[in-house]
């Protein structure tokens, strides 16, 4: 199969485990005062930016568009907000790619980076909207801290399976 197709299966089959990710976790873990937020379809998406793409290649904000528009669609009640906030972050992380190299450890920085300001792009358009009225100190505390860290985990643990491949297909972009 071609890129072409495998990119967009993996990020469907992606969307669609990160959308049933906090039914698999452990309900002690979503009992307690901290709410996770898997931004599984979004890491992928850094994996992309970073490694995939080229300079003259925008394949990962056009994803980011697409899925983002899929993932409001199905799993938000507003259209729009998944698709601007992820094609918005991922066209940044390229512009910081630029500037660095891409290894491990500045994907772990610019992942950071990225669900940080995706998770509260997202908060921002939710609370304008009147979507929620959480009050910014019990987000930053206790839903934007573990989902930054749930999906740094989630991206540790894909690298060795994921890196490889997209390595390859990175070189072979024409």
């Amino acid at each position: 199969m071609t890129r072409r197709v495998i990119f967009p299966l993996i990020l469907f089959a992606v969307m669609v485990l990160s959308g049933v990710a906090l039914e698999l976790l452990p309900h002690q873990l979503l009992m307690g005062t901290y709410m996770i937020v898997p931004h599984w379809l979004f890491v992928i998406l850094i994996y992309i930016a970073i490694f995939y793409d080229r300079n003259d290649t925008y394949y990962a904000v056009l994803y980011a568009l697409i899925f983002g528009l899929l993932f409001d669609i199905v799993y938000t009640g507003v259209l729009g907000v998944y698709m601007f906030s992820y094609a918005l972050v991922i066209y940044i992380v390229r512009g910081l790619k630029k500037m660095l190299q891409g290894n491990f450890y500045v994907l772990l920085m610019l992942s950071a980076f990225g669900i940080a300001i995706a998770d509260i792009s997202i908060y921002a358009i939710f609370t304008v909207i009147g979507f929620t009225d959480m009050p910014i100190e019990v987000y930053l505390l206790n839903r934007l801290i573990p989902t930054i860290l749930m999906n740094l985990l989630f991206l540790v643990l894909i690298y060795p399976f994921i890196i490889k491949p997209m390595r390859k297909w990175g070189t072979e972009l024409t």
